[in-house]
């Protein structure tokens, strides 16, 4: 054996025993008697565990944001749907010519049109005429009438097994099957005027306006039945659960402006000033506003989430009665009934002015501009989350 034999075993076993010591340190000195080897080994760090995430905050609202509808959706034509309850019609507008380009007879006094849960048909509630008229959206043509007693309003619940027909002049809600229409119970409302409403984020409870006696309601859909109840205006409408779901807006026409309620005891915690009749509430595309349509003022009032404060007003020039309306997909247009003028306003959303009228017919009402971004309606005239 040579001596470059020896010396290369001598290496070898001296680097063995500072591998087996390695663990101890990151930097190994080790002495051999006749020739001294430093070796360096370097420890790979540990792998730890992430820090842990904020999450995100409860956005009820997050999945309307997009200008994109459902891909389910993609070829069906934009229409805005119009009940003009006066005049017994339902006038079908393009929202790209802005011009009529259907108009149908339909029952006695329609009010709104609304977006079946899956969005896969539009119903025109016919309030007078017992009916639910179904709409073909990939046609725009009406169906056959389905008999429901008393439909003013309808919404479904978030998770789309049932129904809500509010009828409003039996003083009730009808909870329904939303596929064969057959009543699955009934609550009371022991207030006159129940009109208008939301659900919680999780979809348990249902807040209802009775517009006649200014009472709010709050039914528990579990235990089927009203579980809390407190008079908190004159005249209110229209309800919109806050995007982190915090408070409720209500608007009330009555005291010309928006209360912010709590959802557990139904308390006012404030009140935004509006305008004159404020009536109808509708969320921005972006999420951070809320529109509130003054019917008695011919105006919108702007009103920013962040701070509860108006923070515009768009007037409608020469006067209107803005009503119910939608937000255009992206967001840039806000389409709305003059329910005393018999007309359709379409208002830039990023100028906050009058782009353009559209005469449809008398006393239009609920309109439903379809489709919309979101993976579901809860009804009304597009409540989508």
């Amino acid at each position: 054996m040579s001596l470059g034999t020896v010396a290369i075993l001598v290496v070898g076993a001296a680097l063995a025993a500072v591998t087996a010591c390695s663990t101890a340190a990151d930097e190994v000195a080790v002495e051999i008697p006749t020739t001294t080897v430093e070796v360096t080994t370097t420890v790979e760090p540990t792998t730890t565990a992430p820090a842990p995430t904020t999450p995100e905050p409860l956005n009820i609202y997050r999945f309307t944001t997009s200008d994109r509808v459902e891909e389910r959706l993609l070829d069906v034509a934009p229409r805005v749907y119009v009940p003009n309850s006066d005049e017994h019609t339902v006038s079908v507008i393009d929202p790209v010519t802005m011009t009529v380009v259907a108009k149908y007879s339909t029952g006695q006094v329609p009010h709104h049109v609304t977006p079946s849960w899956d969005m896969s048909t539009l119903y025109v509630l016919d309030t007078s005429g017992n009916s639910l008229t179904p709409i073909d959206p990939r046609t725009a043509k009406l169906g056959t009438p389905i008999p429901v007693p008393d439909p003013y309003n309808l919404y479904f619940t978030p998770d789309g097994k049932l129904a809500l027909v509010i009828a409003e002049r039996y003083m009730r809600i009808d909870v329904r099957n939303p596929r064969t229409w057959e009543l699955v119970y009934s609550v009371p409302v022991p207030h006159p005027g129940v009109n208008h409403g939301d659900f919680s984020a999780d979809g348990r409870y249902f807040y209802a306006t009775c517009e006649w006696s200014g009472w709010f309601v709050k039914l528990d859909l579990l235990e089927r039945r009203v579980v809390a109840e407190r008079k908190i205006g004159q005249l209110p409408i229209d309800v919109k659960l806050a995007p982190d779901a915090s408070v409720l807006y209500v608007a009330d026409q009555g005291r010309n402006g928006v209360i912010v309620v709590d959802p557990q005891t139904l308390a006012e915690v404030a009140f935004i000033p509006a305008g004159r009749g404020t009536h109808g509430l509708y969320v921005s595309r972006d999420g951070r506003q809320l529109y509130a349509t003054n019917r008695l003022g011919g105006s919108v009032s702007v009103i920013d989430f962040a701070t509860r404060a108006v923070v515009a007003t768009w007037t409608i020039p020469g006067g209107g009665s803005p009503d119910m309306g939608s937000v255009s997909p992206d967001g840039r247009q806000f389409w709305v009934s003059g329910r005393n003028h018999g007309e359709i306003y379409v208002i830039d959303t990023t100028k906050g002015e009058l782009i353009k009228r559209i005469r449809t017919g008398a006393g239009p009402h609920g309109l439903s501009y379809f489709p919309q971004p979101g993976r579901y309606s809860t009804g009304h005239t597009g409540n989508y989350r």
